[in-house]
């Protein structure tokens, strides 16, 4: 079961695009800034400011996401082209501590694809206390709006592999 404002869409992209995603991820630079390597994607996100500002623009999103964002408009209730992708790599057992993403940084709905293998994600509202949490599976699109967005905290961890 996921809160209210929850779109979870398993399979929102096939073997093919995740394989020619991979791909392109790898083809880039990866930042070590914080424990999990990242890239950024027309605004640099600053991790100790915890902010996004104007002056954080580093370039239209590349070409290879085109196909991409534009399934996330024409399939979801996205409301727009994003302007923004951070591509988080999470190593087995490796995540991020619960937290609600930067409301003034980002829009009322965030998108997240996960690529390659499963990964948790654990919802607790902040007003209630009541915490859920789901599988994601490998190219899986989740999309957080409203109550999911704003009223609680999300933590995310990639499963250990099984085999």
């Amino acid at each position: 079961m996921l809160p209210p404002g929850t779109t979870h869409l398993p399979g929102f992209i096939g073997a093919d695009e995740e394989e020619r995603l991979v791909r392109a991820l790898d083809a880039g630079e990866w930042s070590g800034e914080l424990r999990r390597r990242v890239q950024h994607f027309g605004y640099r996100y600053d991790y100790r400011a915890r902010m996004v500002t104007p002056d954080a623009y580093i370039g239209d999103l590349p070409d290879w996401v085109s196909p991409l964002c534009g399934r996330l408009e024409a399939e979801t209730a996205y409301g727009g082209p994003p302007d923004q992708m951070i591509a988080n790599e999470y190593l087995p057992g490796q995540g991020i501590s619960a937290h609600v993403d930067c409301v003034p940084c980002f829009s009322d709905r965030i998108a997240s694809l996960s690529l390659l293998s499963p990964c948790e994600m654990v919802f607790r509202n902040g007003k209630t206390g009541e915490k859920l949490s789901t599988i994601l599976e490998p190219r899986s699109l989740l999309i957080l709006s409203g109550a999911a967005r704003y009223d609680g905290r999300t933590k995310s961890r990639r499963a250990n592999p099984t085999g």
